[in-house]
């Protein structure tokens, strides 16, 4: 596996590993003041992008599109900022970032079902 699809794969180990490292975190503290950043880096980071690397991996054809790239490099930026926004809205600083990274999150699945939803089949080995 490599390109478009090994990126995503490999992040999504990383932010799996973020994610269950700050559940244990919580759970050793007894604080859950951030278990829905833990949540949405779970669900997001690792499950989002765990499922694009699988899906650019079975079309290789598509995760070779500029398109994809941007797709991938939306997605990225927007648990980038989501991530730390949701934590800073828990600690009481403010939406603004959070409010981005959710447009940002909700742009890059909906550019994700349209790439999807317009990729050419790929041709049956014959």
């Amino acid at each position: 596996m490599r390109g478009l699809a090994r990126f995503c794969l490999v992040s999504a180990v990383a932010y799996a590993l973020i994610g269950m490292g700050l559940g244990i975190v919580m759970a050793a503290s007894h604080d859950h003041t951030l278990s829905t950043v833990h949540a949405h880096l779970n669900l997001l980071g690792w499950v989002s992008m765990a499922l694009y690397g699988l899906y650019y991996h079975a079309a290789p054809a598509t995760a070779a599109s500029r398109l994809s790239r941007i797709h991938v490099a939306l997605a990225t930026l927007a648990i980038w900022m989501l991530i730390p926004g949701i934590a800073l809205v828990r600690l009481g600083y403010g939406e603004a970032l959070a409010i981005a990274g959710s447009l940002a999150t909700i742009l890059a699945m909906a550019l994700f079902a349209f790439i999807v939803a317009t990729a050419k089949p790929a041709r049956a080995a014959a």
